[in-house]
């Protein structure tokens, strides 16, 4: 075996596992479908910078970013709203993603990355069991690994053979649908909540933000289920009534884009493949978020591939990469997902009695792009767990979809743990079915 290494996509994790692969002295070329500096949607985005020092990217000039505003939460009603309170320590910082790209691009290529422009990836060359290369627009190329960061559909991991008992497609329940623009500031007058979350708005079960800027306001609207234009626009204008600096003026920005919001691929590695970010489904299941895991598991791929000093890259040697990802990041996103379920179940009326109760409050809701388990999300005290019971058992429908979610919660936990260790192919798609098992909804 060699070091020929090529990823498959421009994905955030890809690059970054090249940049660290390139410096270590592997032959690395990426093949993306885009022009050069057409990378990126026109919109901002919202991380953890520690993310950058892991994967041994520099902060980018402090022009590039700010830090994000505190985000507060309305009820259906938009009677009741919490407000998010991150740490100081702890605050992300919100950059164009074009800019991110540029960032992670540059450096990529300091170290010696070989990007290939305008160039399509549509399938993974295989040979029996084991990937050799990629199909593309402009011939087939050759490695000794493959590393997929082509996203939610790559055409490399839904083409590789069932045999390798890796995950090809996405239900509809485990992605959602955004769309996100940027429209004019309607007034000048000042908001309470600048950054403005709303749940089940309308009674539409959706994740909608409305964000006041200094020069427009963002909008984001989010669904497990496929929207026109015209429905987004007619939903804008019931959400102007309690955001009347969203003006009808679309300033730019105006996709649909579909996200990952599951639990981590169940088999990521297999002989000459490894699957990064999205490919992976690397994203925060609640939120979406994706860019600061991926660039953690840049580090552990590229620590994983180092270490194999044969370069045989095969499922065994990898699996590793597999192991550390879900003892530091994938064994607290994966229980995530259950409460994904559980607000997908809840009725308006039962979402605004959590928060009318109590049994959501400030001191507790702490979520941010970054955070990876359900400690992270929800931190509460004995006297608090006491008061949200005594408020769950006064309504027994609520009571028994959480109880059901305790379940789930407890039973995936224990899965994860479960996971081996060391590569034993038969073991592996065994244990990777049972995972799966639990998320057949």
């Amino acid at each position: 075996m060699g070091k020929k290494i090529i990823v498959a996509g421009l994905g955030h994790g890809g690059i970054a596992a090249a940049a660290i692969l390139a410096e270590r002295g592997f032959d690395v070329t990426v093949y993306e479908k885009k022009s050069e500096g057409t990378l990126g949607y026109d919109w901002t985005d919202i991380f953890a910078p520690d993310a950058l020092r892991i994967a041994g990217i520099p902060m980018p000039d402090e022009d590039k970013y700010e830090y994000k505003e505190h985000m507060t939460f309305f009820a259906p009603t938009a009677k009741r709203s919490l407000t998010q309170r991150v740490p100081k320590d702890k605050l992300e910082i919100k950059m164009e993603r074009k800019d991110i790209y540029a960032h992670l691009v540059s450096h990529a290529v300091s170290k010696g990355v070989k990007i290939v422009y305008d160039c399509e990836v549509t399938a993974p060359l295989t040979l029996g069991n084991r990937v050799v290369g990629i199909g593309t627009s402009l011939g087939d190329f050759q490695a000794d690994l493959i590393i997929d960061a082509c996203g939610i559909n790559s055409p490399v991991r839904t083409n590789l053979p069932r045999s390798m008992g890796i995950e090809k497609c996405v239900r509809r329940n485990e992605k959602i649908t955004i769309y996100r623009a940027f429209y004019n500031k309607a007034s000048d007058k000042e908001v309470e909540a600048k950054f403005r979350v709303m749940l089940f708005a309308g009674g539409v079960k959706s994740v909608s933000w409305v964000a006041s800027e200094d020069e427009h306001t963002d909008l984001l609207v989010g669904r497990f289920e496929e929207f026109s234009l015209q429905e987004l626009e007619e939903y804008a204008d019931f959400l102007r009534q309690t955001s009347p600096r969203l003006g009808k003026e679309k300033v730019r920005g105006g996709q649909f884009v579909e996200i990952p919001v599951r639990h981590p691929l169940s088999v990521m590695v297999g002989d000459g493949y490894a699957a990064i970010g999205d490919s992976a489904f690397m994203t925060v299941p609640l939120i979406g978020s994706g860019i600061a895991n991926s660039l953690k598991a840049a580090r552990m791929l590229a620590d994983t591939v180092t270490n194999d000093k044969q370069c045989a890259f095969s499922a065994e040697t990898l699996w590793n990469y597999q192991v550390k990802y879900y003892k530091e990041l994938g064994a607290g996103l994966a229980p995530l997902e259950c409460v994904k379920y559980l607000l997908l179940t809840l009725t308006p009326d039962e979402l605004d009695y959590c928060f009318d109760s109590g049994m959501l409050n400030e001191d507790n809701i702490t979520m941010t792009a970054d955070f990876t388990s359900l400690y992270d999300l929800f931190k509460f005290d004995i006297p608090d767990l006491m008061l949200k019971g005594k408020s769950a058992i006064k309504n027994p429908q609520l009571l028994k979809k959480i109880l059901g979610c305790g379940t789930e919660i407890a039973q995936v936990t224990a899965i994860c743990a479960a996971m081996p260790k060391k590569w034993d192919r038969k073991k592996v798609i065994q244990w990777a079915k049972a995972y799966s098992k639990p998320f057949n909804k």
